[in-house]
């Protein structure tokens, strides 16, 4: 009897749970649950509590909005969290006990996360201002149609994917009474302040920023303190790299937070640093550690999940974390003293983690490639763990999701890569079934053992699906994650191509005359590469690709320094360096069939990317075809509008489905 796996439809009927938040006595769990409304085509985002004691779960927030970052107030009573049922992002806050969600802020351009200080009485977050604006100027503007007179840009940051064109609206850091509704605005000007922390007496708060005077072409994130009374700050990272998500130990002493000095520019794996508040030194806890601290696996599905950072326990000792690891994240405990020790190294994707500080348990979010993700409670001491979350088990009960097995195989200079193997739903010996290799963006991100629901729609509609690691990802040491770096096209390509070679000799029931490819971003990038240096793949789907990396210097949000650290030159001094390695500049050797899928409002890799190879294309007459989203930023396979996400996986489908 034949299996239903999971189909590109199914989206819709799919939920995802993120953002686990334990209470402070550790007696519950808050979490965000959302799922698709296929009437108004939006993402609906809902607070959901589960009790520890009577094992119940009950919905906090209803309605037809987005509610996210759920936030205990440290003495139990409160439950803080966003909302755009006013259309930005605002800050509300309920009772323990029951009771409607009262509004904190009503901020013009909304606010970020909220914060808790120590004593209960306090939020820091974030808010959006012109640097010539106050909150009260702000709301008298807000109605106003900016767009009616030309915008004027004196920065090279002038635009971002995501928001579009921007509007000189800056990030300041407020303070927010939960009593009064009363504000205390921390910072101004024109530029962006970060807030992560409270001093455990509440008299300062920690944050990062670059408040350089050339800013704008530097590429320094610095932690501050900032003395709330006086707003005397001081800079403890002294423009020595990127570091961010300083959390203040309970005993004051010190400070935690990750980083690194980007030896590496963006290949440079982050690290964990302590700041001691006494003589005012930092070093560096994993100097030694050649292993990722945080979350670099990529996906499709889990909507609004966010790395928890540097979880510290009740006695200042330690602290808990995510990290990195072969396809894999997990759980580490680290120690002030610089010792690391594993607490979940499973094969899974940990997505989600809070810790109760005093007893080291813990919530979890954990995927699988068979699993969407679900939530779990963990003894992070004895590794007892338990599932409290089911949320998509009516639907999966009679559908049949294809594991991915682990493989390793060696590159062209003998390298080891890592990668896996998707079998085909309704699987059957002595069947041929075609092949589909896919990419993964960043290049600097990871394939991981989570679910991807572009994969289990392939493996549905009967296709092997091949992803992998090649050089460039995270996971496997800061060696291999800068080796793409000036040689994009080069050795990574031939780590793909192993890929394919290894899969072709390993399973005999891998077609060698039906094979395919796709990749987005980078994956986008080296799909259209791919096409341009092989025949061997019979139909090719580039998703929010690079063709031209002498346009993308000038037109991509990060362009004009990503090309200089990734590629290794720039218009300037070197464009023949950038042509080398542009998909572009091989057009004419194209003859794959080639599927061009982009959103039209991608700031990161424009739509033009899409456009000049199509272009040079069709101009020789070449089997090419151009779809692109309205609306959608480079998320649209992730984040994107439901209609366009769901379209985006029908168009590959369909696509194969043609050539293979």
């Amino acid at each position: 009897m034949n299996k239903k796996g999971i189909t590109a439809e199914d989206l819709y009927q799919l939920k995802s749970v993120t953002d686990p938040q334990l209470s402070p006595d550790g007696s519950l769990i808050a979490y965000v649950q959302t799922s698709i409304d296929e009437k108004t085509d939006k993402y609906l985002s809902n607070l959901f509590v589960y009790s520890l004691l009577s094992r119940n779960t009950v919905q906090w927030t209803f309605g037809n909005f987005r509610h996210s970052s759920p936030r205990w107030s440290p003495d139990g009573q409160s439950l803080a969290f966003l909302s755009n049922r006013t259309g930005k992002n605002q800050i509300y806050l309920m009772s323990t006990y029951g009771g409607e969600a009262k509004q904190l802020t009503d901020f013009p351009y909304g606010a970020t996360s909220p914060i808790w200080s120590p004593d209960s009485a306090l939020l820091l977050t974030g808010c959006g201002l012109k640097p010539s604006e106050s909150l009260e100027s702000a709301h008298e503007k807000e109605n106003k149609d900016e767009r009616s007179e030309g915008l004027i840009y004196h920065s090279i940051k002038y635009k971002a994917d995501g928001k579009g064109y921007l509007n000189q609206v800056f990030q300041q850091l407020v303070i927010v009474n939960v009593r009064t509704k009363e504000f205390q605005l921390l910072t101004e000007g024109n530029r962006d302040y970060h807030p992560s922390g409270w001093s455990p007496d509440g008299s300062k708060v920690v944050y990062h920023t670059d408040e350089a005077e050339d800013s704008d072409y530097r590429y320094i994130s610095d932690v501050f303190i900032l003395e709330i009374s006086t707003k005397e700050k001081e800079n403890i990272t002294n423009s020595r790299g990127v570091f961010y998500g300083a959390k203040w130990s309970p005993d004051g002493h010190y400070l935690i937070m990750t980083g690194h000095e980007a030896e590496y520019r963006g290949a440079t794996l982050a690290k964990i640093w302590i700041y001691n508040t006494e003589d005012k030194s930092l070093s560096c806890l994993t100097a030694g550690w050649d292993v990722e601290v945080g979350d670099a696996a990529i996906g499709d599905f889990q909507i609004g999940s966010t790395d928890p950072g540097l979880l510290w326990t009740k006695d200042s000792a330690g602290f808990y974390f995510l990290i990195s690891d072969h396809g894999n994240t997990g759980v580490y405990y680290g120690t002030i003293g610089g010792a690391m020790y594993p607490s979940i190294l499973d094969s899974q994707h940990v997505y989600g983690l809070s810790i109760n500080p005093e007893t080291h348990h813990a919530a979890v979010a954990i995927s699988l490639p068979e699993q969407p993700g679900d939530l779990f409670t963990y003894n992070l001491s004895t590794g007892e763990k338990e599932q409290i979350t089911f949320v998509n088990e009516q639907l999966l009960k009679d559908r049949f999701l294809s594991k991915a097995e682990p493989i390793v195989f060696q590159s062209a200079d003998g390298l080891d890569i890592h990668g896996w193997i998707m079998k085909p739903v309704n699987f059957q010996n002595g069947q041929k079934y075609p092949l589909v290799l896919e990419i993964h963006g960043g290049p600097h991100a990871m394939y991981a053992n989570s679910y991807f629901h572009e994969f289990q729609s392939l493996v549905t509609e009967g296709y092997t699906v091949l992803f992998a690691n090649p050089r460039g990802s995270h996971g496997y040491g800061q060696e291999f994650v800068n080796a793409v770096r000036g040689d994009y096209g080069g050795m990574d390509y031939e780590d793909l191509m192993a890929a394919v070679d290894y899969a072709l000799s390993t399973y005999d029931f891998i077609d060698p005359e039906r094979l395919g490819v796709t990749g987005g971003s980078y994956g986008g990038f080296m799909t259209n590469w791919i096409v341009g240096h092989t025949d061997r793949f019979k139909a090719a789907v580039t998703q929010r690709c690079i063709s031209n990396w002498l346009s993308f210097y000038g037109v991509s949000d990060i362009g004009y320094y990503f090309t200089e650290w990734e590629v290794g030159g720039n218009i300037l001094d070197d464009p023949e360096k950038l042509w080398h390695h542009s998909p572009l500049k091989y057009a004419k050797n194209v003859t794959t069939p080639l599927l061009l899928l982009h959103g039209e409002k991608d700031f990161r890799c424009p739509i033009e990317q899409s456009e000049q190879f199509y272009v040079a294309l069709k101009r020789q007459k070449k089997e090419a075809v151009l779809v692109s989203f309205p609306d959608q930023t480079h998320e649209v396979s992730r984040s994107g509008a439901p209609k366009m996400k769901l379209q985006h996986v029908q168009q590959i489908r369909d696509w194969f489905k043609k050539y293979l």
